[in-house]
C-alpha cells in the first residue's frame, strides 16, 4: 500500500475527517483531497511531515505502512518490539468489540483465548 491508502486507513482508524486534518496541518482541504484521489497526487516532504505529526505517526508509516524503529533497538530499550501498525489496528478493533461484550460472554472468551497459547 502507498501513501494514499495508508492515509485513508489512518484517517478512518483515528476517526479524523479531511477537514479536521486540514485544520490541524494548515494544509488546504483540496490539497489533502488530491492526496486521497485515484490520481495519487503525492505530498511535498513538508506536507507529509505535517500530516504525520498531526496524526501521531511517522512519515515512513504513511509511505509504506511500517514503523521506522527496528525491533532490536526497541528490545535494547526495554520496550516490546515494534509491530506493523496495520496489525495493531486490526487487533485494536477486535479488542474494542471484545470489551463491549457483557461480562458473562467476554470472560469465557478471554479464558478460551488464553488456553490457546
Amino acid at each position: 500500500m502507498g501513501f494514499k491508502e495508508n492515509l485513508k486507513d489512518e484517517l478512518r482508524f483515528q476517526d479524523v475527517t479531511v477537514k479536521e486534518l486540514a485544520y490541524k496541518t494548515e494544509i488546504n482541504k483540496r490539497t489533502i483531497d488530491n492526496y486521497l484521489r485515484e490520481n495519487e497526487s503525492q505530498p511535498t516532504v513538508e506536507n507529509a511531515v505535517k500530516i504525520a505529526q498531526a496524526l501521531g505517526v511517522t512519515v515512513e508509516y504513511l509511505v509504506n505502512g511500517q514503523n521506522s524503529a527496528p525491533a532490536a533497538k526497541d528490545a535494547s530499550q526495554g520496550q516490546p518490539p515494534s509491530m506493523d501498525l496495520r496489525i495493531c489496528k486490526k487487533y485494536y478493533a477486535l479488542l474494542q468489540k471484545l470489551n463491549s461484550l457483557p461480562d458473562g460472554i467476554r470472560e469465557p472468551l478471554c479464558k478460551m483465548i488464553e488456553e490457546l497459547q
